[in-house]
């Protein structure tokens, strides 16, 4: 059974998945603080306020007996919920199209192209033509 769980952790690149959500979770707080810090701000400067929590639908009746505040669908704190998410995966995409880019870029220099061989039999075949 010990090998068993041994061939199922290196062969389900399960070590490089646990890196991956390791670095995901030490990213978080740096993306968290980029919309906290700067991008929310730039929309507190174009709404009037650096989110939505304060929007809300009152239900009427009578107010809650432990906050004495007024029963209400409060979808201002999810639409700033949902802006952080929209933002976070605007950056996380930009992150991620630069590093494709790059990778891409390696490949094309990694990539010699043909070898001399390669040339002078491809010449040698079209002069046999």
């Amino acid at each position: 059974m010990i090998q068993e769980f041994k061939d199922f952790v290196n062969k389900g690149g399960v070590f490089e998945a646990a890196v991956g959500l390791i670095l995901a979770l030490a990213f978080a707080p740096v993306v968290q603080g980029l919309v906290d810090h700067i991008i929310m701000p730039v929309v507190a400067r174009i709404f009037g306020k650096p989110s939505f929590d304060d929007l809300k639908i009152g239900l009427g009746g009578d107010p809650d007996p432990e906050t004495g505040e007024e029963v209400a669908i409060e979808y201002g704190s999810w639409i700033t919920i949902v802006v952080g998410f929209l933002l976070i995966a605007l950056v996380i995409f930009f992150l991620v199209k630069a590093y494709n880019s790059q990778q891409a870029a390696e490949e094309e220099e990694a990539d010699p192209g043909p070898s001399e061989i390669d040339l002078l039999t491809e010449i040698r075949d079209g002069l046999n033509k």
